[in-house]
């Protein structure tokens, strides 16, 4: 039977046999559970669509599971200090945590620790990049939320301080969560607090669109895709859902339920820890400090599901299925490396200190020498021997020549073959 297309990723603080466990949203069912400690809150997170992570409960290091290996740690990656917030880019390029007041920053091909940013005052409890992993935005509990241009923190200059593209300084208590929306560096990032306020801003210009004032402390907030409505996670166990549709040009108003779209989700006995959506915009996906993970319906506001936990729920999100998932045999296209916890010393072999390995991506990288370059620099290369034969260089050279020429037949067969193989597949009939 296909596994199913979406599933809900789950972890809470109380059960002692499972991590995190893996549920078919539609009808409820334990599909996986991954073994090994606790996960922290806003911690948990897919790096690649290949591995599972997870901070440990007050503690130091990551829990890392190949996404089909439930029952066995594939590595531990310990960490400066107690792991406060994680999260990975969407290309799987870069792997974000936060320590105390620093946010840690690692090249996941390389395991090398890229920067540390430490512009916070307190510490940060959240960490979320934008779709395109072009920014990191961090909020902290110095009630600052900070914008990240990864383009500017990441330089081979290690005396270079970074400093954050823009500073989101209108809470007036504790930033509780994060949410980033879609569109890259025009995202809308919406922030909550414990000052009772969820906030919503421009990741380009760093401009505050609206802010809603509740009669509670926020402690959750998401958007759906569309960016229809904002859902915020209260601390008394309600589910707030605003409308971002209204033809209000107030950027500041109180929370009040009406026909517009401004509704309550009830059901929760205590706060509500987190939420998701799920990529249609039907199902709303929230944990509570009750032990359940409960499944809504976004239309009807009814609760279609309460998945029971062991303890206070820390995680709780609805994402595509990865592929490996539900294939037990399967194996990562690349293994992890070894984690650095220092910036400026490198662990491998033959480093030097201070070197850092930058990888943004593909399209950013050198790239690989074709086939048809190849032949033209070995032409180029027995040309020049050639003339050097001409003026009596013996019969070496002629040797040399000859194996060059081969070498140039071989490499034209070889791309000739590729370029027929490509063919056949852009001709081959859907």
């Amino acid at each position: 039977m296909a596994g199913p297309l979406e599933v809900v990723v789950s972890s809470d603080s109380g059960s002692q046999l499972w991590n995190s466990t893996v549920f078919d949203p539609h009808s409820g069912s334990s599909l996986l559970s991954y073994r090994g400690g606790n996960s922290s809150p806003r911690t948990l997170c897919v790096l690649n669509g290949e591995y599972l992570l997870s901070a440990q409960l007050g503690k130091n290091f990551i829990n890392v599971w190949e996404i089909q290996r439930k029952d066995q740690l594939q590595q531990k990656i310990v960490c400066p200090g107690v792991i406060t917030c994680l999260t990975a880019s969407a290309d799987g390029l870069l792997l974000a945590a936060g320590v105390a007041e620093a946010v840690y920053l690692w090249e996941v091909s390389t395991g090398k620790l890229l920067c540390v940013l430490s512009r916070h005052y307190q510490d940060v409890t959240c960490l979320k990049f934008t779709d395109d992993s072009s920014h990191l935005v961090s909020g902290g509990k110095d009630n600052l939320a900070l914008v990240w241009s990864l383009c500017s923190v990441i330089q081979l200059d290690l005396n270079h301080t970074p400093e954050p593209r823009h500073i989101l300084s209108r809470h007036s208590l504790p930033i509780t969560d994060l949410h980033c929306g879609l569109m890259g560096a025009q995202a809308r990032v919406a922030t909550a607090s414990l000052d009772q306020t969820v906030k919503l801003w421009e990741v380009s210009s760093g401009e505050m669109l609206l802010s809603v004032l509740f009669d509670v402390e926020i402690m959750s907030v998401t958007l759906d895709p569309c960016e229809y409505f904002l859902f915020c996670g209260g601390s008394d166990g309600n589910i707030f859902q605003v409308s971002l549709c209204n033809q209000s040009l107030s950027r500041d108003k109180s929370f009040q339920t009406d026909a517009e779209g401004n509704q309550v989700f009830k059901g929760h006995r205590n706060l509500v820890s987190c939420l998701s959506v799920s990529m249609d915009g039907t199902l709303l996906v929230s944990g509570s400090h009750d032990e359940s993970v409960r499944l809504w319906d976004v239309q009807s506001k009814q609760s279609l599901r309460c998945l029971t936990h062991k303890g206070p729920v820390t995680n709780a999100v609805i994402m595509v299925a990865p592929a490996n998932m539900f294939l037990p045999d399967s194996r990562p296209a690349v293994p992890l490396p070894r984690f650095s916890r220092h910036l400026h010393t490198s662990e491998g072999e033959g480093s030097e200190s201070g070197e850092v390995c930058v990888r943004l991506g593909l399209y950013t990288q050198e790239e690989e020498e074709s086939y048809l370059q190849k032949a033209d620099r070995l032409k180029s290369l027995m040309n020049a021997v050639t003339d050097k034969s001409v003026f009596g260089d013996g019969e070496n050279t002629k040797v040399r020549v000859a194996e060059l020429e081969e070498e140039v037949q071989t490499l034209k067969k070889v791309n000739k073959d590729l370029y027929e193989f490509s063919s056949q597949l852009l001709t081959k009939p859907t």
